[in-house]
């Protein structure tokens, strides 16, 4: 049975990536033909089907890629082109596609910005790509304002739906024609022009901008349709948000890719995703962060397998609810990938294996030159030899995954584009890793690949930390708590305690009933789960965390405000050496921890 297994994993592998180098192999041999190439072919092929389909508005094919030749035309209109940018603050609908891929056939780019941005977060996300004018949907004109004393220079704003004392760009647009562009009209692009900015979650601090041109689009269109082996009868559900590279560009670009159908949904939500799928008989989605383990926290109802999903695909599906999501929702096909919006790092699980990121089998591993190095984590840096080189893992040992970066004409999948931060992308770029004067494009994730070549997550640079001389995983430590009765979220990271070396665990909770809390239970149940120096120091029961738009949650705030109790209304709570529960932590306590008179 087990050869059976491994010829049958060896198939899935081949016949996937079969299909992925099928379908994005040609893209870097017609160099001139962009993504405004493709649309158009989509648009003659597939005309009057279904493309996009929205709340506010619906789309066929002719009627997206006319829309978008609108678009096109209008910001030509505002003397917009190649080298210039433009930011979209909208919230997802099928019009969104239209505005950005018009732009981009224009010559310009469009910066997708995060609708759950104000203030400083948003007007640095709107300075750092040098943008000339901002598109913003009515609702979302008060955010924007909000922003705009702390921009520098003044920036054109245009918004589409209805604000008093502004241009509505749905409105111009009327006034221009659908029609293909002609060739007087259509710029001289390449596809290593500027197409969309996607910004960073940024769980760690601001957002960065990384730069997708029109190769790294279509590719994620092309590649993806390889990965879902995509058809004209697929209809994808797309809940994700449409500023990021899931929602805008790998849900409804690997459908529209083939001739299938996208229905966006503005925003995700766990009681109306099942409902909404089976209406509109969709079969297949996209996920990624935590939607798997909220769509699993639901009660059980009748509507957990009256769908037609017969594949879903993203990343981030943690280990511990990979089977349980299977079996209860009955999809057989969960095709996990790694990549990353500005990365060189692609890996994909075509058969389903429980719990692996994606596979690089060893027959193939030349073509992907992607490597695990061991790793410093008091360092922050990965580990050499003595010629200066890194140190390889073995299989199963855990270590930073990099990425060559090549200049090969014929593979600029390989290459790294960078974000318009020119200091943060040098901070990306690591050298000397298996030859003097190589370069390798550092992921920044941790992960241990092994024997047959499958990757394993383990945890995010930065994330994880030391503690009583051992690495401790935050990722390992959540998915052990979670576990426990009552936990309904928990992020875990590391803190600094005055005395001590390394950082502390600790983990804010978010609990079904803060009130029946038992600490002595809590504690006793992880010390059977996780070896000593893994279990968390300090707890903070928190009302809810705090998420980027992508269901990651952010920690820096919480690193930065530690276990004080002044910077907190949080209960605190700390693991004292001598005693076999969690002691409530009031000033006083923590007075005595940092001075060194309680042991931890």
């Amino acid at each position: 049975m087990n050869l059976v297994k491994r010829a049958s994993s060896e198939l899935a592998f081949l016949r996937g990536i079969l299909r992925v180098l099928k379908r994005s192999t040609p893209i870097a041999k017609h160099p001139t033909h962009t993504l405004g190439d493709t649309i158009d072919g989509l648009a003659e092929r597939f005309g009057d089907r279904v493309a996009l389909i929205s709340e506010p508005e619906s789309f066929t094919y002719r009627q997206w890629v006319g829309r978008a030749n609108r678009y096109a035309r209008w910001t030509q209109a505002k003397g917009l082109g190649q080298g210039d940018t433009l930011c979209l603050l909208m919230p997802n609908r099928a019009e969104y596609l239209s505005i950005w891929m018009g732009i981009a056939k224009a010559g310009a780019a469009t910066a997708l910005l995060n609708t759950n941005l104000a203030d400083a977060a948003l007007a640095h996300s709107i300075r750092i790509v040098g943008a000339r004018l901002v598109i913003v949907e009515a609702a979302l004109l008060p955010h924007l304002m909000a922003a705009r004393p702390l921009l520098d220079g003044d920036i054109e704003v245009i918004v589409h739906g209805e604000a008093e004392g502004y241009a509505r760009i749905d409105r111009e647009v009327e006034g221009f024609s659908e029609a293909p562009l002609s060739e007087a009209e259509r710029p001289a692009l390449t596809i290593n022009d500027k197409c969309i900015y996607v910004y960073t979650s940024g769980t760690t601090g601001l957002p960065k901008a990384a730069n997708l041109n029109h190769y790294r689009v279509q590719l994620a269109m092309q590649a993806f349709a390889g990965v879902a082996d995509a058809k004209a009868s697929d209809r994808m559900y797309d809940c994700l948000p449409m500023y990021h590279t899931n929602g805008g560009v790998l849900a409804p670009g690997l459908v529209l890719a083939v001739g299938g159908t996208c229905v966006i949904r503005e925003k995700f939500s766990a009681r109306e995703f099942w409902p909404d799928v089976i209406r509109h008989r969709c079969t297949l989605f996209m996920y990624i962060g935590e939607l798997c383990r909220y769509l699993l926290q639901a009660p059980p109802s009748p509507d957990d397998r009256r769908h037609r999903i017969r594949a879903c695909i993203g990343n981030g599906l943690r280990p511990d609810v990979w089977v349980p999501f299977r079996d209860r929702f009955g999809i057989r096909q969960i095709r996990e990938f790694y990549a990353s919006t500005e990365g060189n790092c692609s890996v994909f699980n075509f058969d389903s294996h429980p719990e692996a990121v994606g596979r690089v089998p060893g027959w193939i591993a030349s073509r992907f030159p992607i490597e695990v190095v061991r790793f410093d984590v008091e360092q922050g840096e990965p580990l050499r030899d003595a010629a200066g080189l890194c140190l390889l893992c073995a299989p199963d040992e855990i270590g930073e995954v990099v990425g060559e970066i090549l200049s090969d004409p014929s593979k600029p999948g390989n290459r790294f584009e960078g974000y318009t931060d020119k200091e943060a992308t040098q901070r990306k770029v690591l050298r000397d890793v298996k030859r003097k004067g190589d370069a390798w494009f550092r992921t920044g994730d941790l992960m241990r690949r092994d024997a047959r070549g499958y990757f394993y997550f383990v945890d995010r640079v930065g994330d994880t930390f030391r503690w009583k001389g051992e690495n401790v995983a935050t990722s390992e430590v959540s998915e052990a708590i979670t576990g426990f009765p009552g936990v309904r979220e928990a992020n875990v990271y590391g803190v600094a305690v005055p005395g001590t070396e390394g950082r502390a665990g600790m983990a804010s909770l978010v609990l079904d009933d803060p009130a029946g809390f038992d600490p002595s239970a809590f504690r006793a149940y992880l010390a059977s789960r996780l070896p000593p120096y893994a279990m968390p120091v300090f707890l903070r029961l928190a009302s809810a965390l705090v998420l980027t738009g992508t269901f990651k949650q952010r920690k820096i705030e919480l690193v930065a405000e530690g276990f004080a109790p002044e910077r907190t209304a949080d209960p605190l709570f700390y693991a004292e050496a001598a005693a076999s529960t969690y002691r409530q932590l009031d000033r006083e306590a923590f007075r005595r921890i940092v001075a060194g008179e309680l042991r931890l």
